[in-house]
C-alpha cells in the first residue's frame, strides 16, 4: 500500500511531540509511506529522521504555516497524502480507513475523520466543541451526500469542523497547492472552501481516527492570544453570507475559541 499514500510529517523546531507522532504513523496496521519536512532544521528534527530510517527534506524558501504544508505536501508522489502535524497521533486503523474510502471512490477529493483532544496528557473525546462539530457534520453521513457541493458548502457556511490534521488528501483531483498564502488561523477552512467546489467526494469517517494535541505553546493558542482568527473567521462567513449575517456568526464563532485552554475542558 505504500506506493497509495503518504504521510507528510511537518517539523517545527524541537517539538517533544514529534517522536510519538511519528511512532503512530510506524504503528499503522497497513505499511506507511512516511517523510519529514521542515524549515526550521536543526540537530534534534535530523536525529529523529535518522533514527527512523525517514527522509528529511528541507524548504530553503519562505516559511510560514502555509509555505511549509504546501512544501511538505509537493514532496509526496503518492495519489494520496496526510499532512501529520507534529504535535498529534494517530490511531493504528487511520490509514486503512483512508484508502478504503478513497479507493470505493471513483472522483476523491478528500477524506477526514472525526478526532479526539490530548490535554494535559489525556484523551477528550467529549467537550462542547467536539459535539458542535460532530453535530455539524451530520448532513455529510445521509447517503449521496458526499458529493453534494450544495450540502458540504451549506456545512462550512457555517463553520470549519472538519479537523484539519485528520485530512488525506487525493492530489490528482486537486490543485498543485492546496492552502494559499495569507492566513495564519483559517489556512485550512480557506482550503476546504475552495475544494468544495469541485466535482468530487468529500469522504467522511465518524470513527475518532486520531488525536488532536491542545496545549498552550501550540500556534493556534498564539493566533487566539493576538486576535487574528476573530478577523480570519469573518473574512470566511463573508464568503458565504452577507456582511451583516458574517460579522454575527464571525461573534458567535469567536467564543468556541476558548475551547483550545487547556483550563476549558467541559
Amino acid at each position: 500500500m505504500k506506493h497509495l499514500h503518504t504521510f507528510a510529517v511537518c517539523a517545527y523546531r524541537e517539538s517533544p511531540y514529534l517522536e510519538e507522532c511519528i511512532r503512530s504513523l510506524l504503528a499503522q496496521t497497513v505499511p506507511a509511506n512516511i517523510l519529514v519536512a521542515t524549515s526550521t532544521p536543526n540537530a534534534f528534527i535530523e536525529g529523529i529522521a535518522k533514527k527512523y530510517g525517514l527522509p528529511l527534506f528541507i524548504n530553503h524558501g519562505e516559511g510560514g504555516i502555509t509555505q511549509d504544508w504546501n512544501f511538505a505536501y509537493a514532496r509526496t508522489q503518492t495519489p494520496y497524502v496526510t499532512i501529520a502535524h507534529q504535535d498529534d497521533v494517530y490511531e493504528p486503523d487511520y490509514l486503512a480507513c483512508v484508502l478504503e474510502k478513497m479507493e470505493s471512490s471513483s472522483r476523491p477529493l478528500l477524506f477526514f475523520s472525526d478526532y479526539y483532544e490530548i490535554r494535559e496528557g489525556e484523551k477528550t473525546y467529549q467537550n462542547r466543541l467536539l459535539q458542535i462539530k460532530r453535530l455539524m457534520l451530520l448532513p455529510i453521513r445521509l447517503p449521496g451526500a458526499q458529493r453534494s457541493r450544495w450540502i458540504r458548502r451549506r456545512i462550512l457556511s457555517l463553520g470549519s469542523p472538519i479537523c484539519c490534521p485528520s485530512v488525506a488528501y487525493a492530489k490528482e483531483n486537486l490543485p498543485y497547492a492546496v492552502f494559499r498564502h495569507g492566513f495564519r488561523s483559517c489556512e485550512d477552512w480557506e482550503a476546504w472552501e475552495m475544494i468544495s467546489r469541485l466535482r468530487g467526494d468529500f469522504l467522511y469517517s465518524s470513527k475518532p481516527l486520531m488525536g488532536h494535541r491542545i496545549h498552550e505553546d501550540s500556534e493556534t493558542s498564539a493566533i487566539i492570544g493576538d486576535h487574528m482568527r476573530t478577523q480570519e473567521e469573518y473574512i470566511m462567513y463573508c464568503k458565504f453570507w452577507p456582511e451583516k449575517i458574517a460579522g454575527a456568526l464571525s461573534r458567535q464563532y469567536a467564543k468556541a475559541q476558548n475551547s483550545n485552554r487547556l483550563e476549558r475542558s467541559e
